[in-house]
């Protein structure tokens, strides 16, 4: 059977006409602050998109381009301007544990991103709310709620399971365990039941949750693993590798693997859809659209 190219755009159509129209019936539009204070070309780029498509769907945005010796400033400034509805920093900022300060220092009222230590705790003990009433929805960071979302649609979740084990039985590999997306994206993919290996530079780590285990505790275990021992076991190999040189090898691929790509440069190669059953070169525009989502969602707990 050949290859289904899945291109991010289809994915964002299913959220694209309600967002337009929920935003449409607003009287006073959402307004997110962007914050690029770095030299990253791909920030930039992500920069110029966002903005291309928040103004697509009616959402005010600003960039400001500042020195990050500034951002902290801006960022307290910011969280207390009654007209910011949202706050969005590209990242890396410095590339170490001070941009985690910076994520903290974000008002989780205002995190589109969903990076704060309050989500962090929710996301990792796999607590969908904010309060007992189950009224407000914890904000997940969007790259790793985009990936979900490309596997829900491509049928990769399976909705006539329970409950926390929608993906029961996969084997999914992960190539990044950045804190914003790659540990992120492995422990929303466990605690949906799957068996992830987090593959990073350093070790491969197993992220799983045990079938009769509570939906909260999912485990991460260390191997000794390399990336030839696991990769031909997945029956999804998901990439975030940003740099060109990387790619992974398509000789290492299952048949009828389903291969997804979120970063910013192409991690796999050409002959992958000789392999694969279905490949998905960017998520980027699904990013976008739970970029918008999340907007909306901070912007209806405000008002």
């Amino acid at each position: 059977m050949p290859c289904k190219v899945v291109l991010a755009a289809e994915v964002a159509s299913n959220y694209t006409a309600d967002i337009k129209s929920e935003v449409s019936q607003k009287s006073v539009k959402p307004r997110l602050v962007g914050f690029l204070a770095n030299d990253d070309p791909y920030a930039e780029k992500y920069a110029q998109s966002s903005s291309k498509h928040l103004a697509e769907a009616g959402l005010d945005f600003e960039l400001r381009q500042i020195p990050r010796s500034s951002l902290e400033a801006e960022l307290r400034e910011a969280n207390t301007d009654p007209d910011v509805s949202g706050i969005l920093v590209y990242y890396p900022v410095y590339g170490d544990e001070r941009d985690q300060k910076l994520q903290d220092m974000v008002d989780p009222a205002k995190d589109v991103e969903g990076l704060n230590v309050v989500y962090n705790g929710k996301l990792y003990s796999n607590d969908r709310y904010m309060d007992d009433g189950k009224t407000r929805k914890a904000i997940l960071p969007c790259t790793p709620l985009a990936v979900v979302k490309v596997l829900d649609h491509i049928g990769v979740y399976d909705h006539t399971l329970p409950y926390g084990d929608h993906l029961r039985g996969k084997t999914i590999a992960v190539v990044n365990r950045s804190e914003v997306v790659g540990r992120p994206l492995a422990a929303l993919l466990a605690n949906d039941g799957a068996k992830v290996y987090s593959i990073d530079i350093n070790d491969i780590q197993i992220f799983e949750r045990q079938a009769d285990a509570s939906i909260n505790s999912y485990t991460a275990t260390k191997t000794e693993f390399k990336a030839e021992d696991v990769i031909p076991q997945c029956d999804v190999v998901i990439t975030g590798v940003p740099t060109p040189a990387y790619k992974m090898p398509t000789v290492l691929l299952k048949p009828g693997v389903v291969a997804i790509n979120f970063a910013s440069v192409r991690n796999f190669e050409p002959e992958v859809k000789d392999v694969a059953s279905i490949y998905v070169p960017s998520v980027g525009k699904v990013t976008v659209s739970m970029l918008q989502r999340n907007l909306l969602r901070l912007f209806n707990y405000q008002h």
